[in-house]
């Protein structure tokens, strides 16, 4: 792992990263899951390989969120103590920003609402989903510093990015050097 950036906003950070999500040691991690929580490839796949079946088990119980939407789940065997997953759009299917817009406002109050101080996205939709990598990268840090300079009083501390290849690193990489800016 391999911190890329960070970003302080009074006592909050927001940092970015390249590695394996799996490997983090924060108190959650992101799934970028598919709306019926069926983790069978991706980083879903990895998620469950490595955390464990409870994972998918967990999942099972749940049974079905919609696009934009998040819920939690046990970590298994991971170093994270939850996994949030949330659904992100796949292109093509309309009004894909406000979703993808909506899937990280909600995974950001979940973990605020059950108090957690640390959590990892990945490039959520930007993989399989074909959601554009560029914009991908807007989205997600803009609406992770809106959520934490509009909620003061969230338990979280640090929301971190996790992104695993070189060419989806350089969109979040540019997010960065504005936040640096602005």
């Amino acid at each position: 792992m391999k911190v890329i950036s960070e970003h302080a906003s009074g006592k909050k950070t927001i940092r970015l990263v390249q590695g394996d999500i799996t490997e983090r040691d924060v108190d959650a991690i992101v799934n970028a899951a598919n709306s019926y929580l069926q983790h069978g490839g991706g980083v879903a796949g990895a998620i469950v390989r490595k955390g464990g079946r409870i994972i998918q088990e967990e999942s099972d119980k749940i049974g079905f969120t919609p696009v934009g939407t998040a819920v939690i789940t046990g970590a298994g065997n991971l170093p994270s103590r939850f996994v949030i997953h949330a659904v992100g759009p796949r292109m093509g299917e309309g009004d894909e920003d406000n979703k993808l817009t909506s899937a990280v406002a909600n995974i950001l109050r979940l973990a605020s609402q059950i108090k957690l101080k640390s959590i990892s996205l990945p490039a959520i939709s930007s993989g399989i989903f074909g959601f554009p990598k560029d914009r991908c990268a807007q989205i997600l840090v803009r609406e992770a510093e809106s959520f934490l300079k509009e909620n003061k009083d969230t338990s979280l501390d640090l929301v971190e990015f996790c992104i695993y290849d070189d060419l989806t690193l350089g969109y979040f990489r540019k997010e960065f050097e504005r936040l640096a800016r602005d």
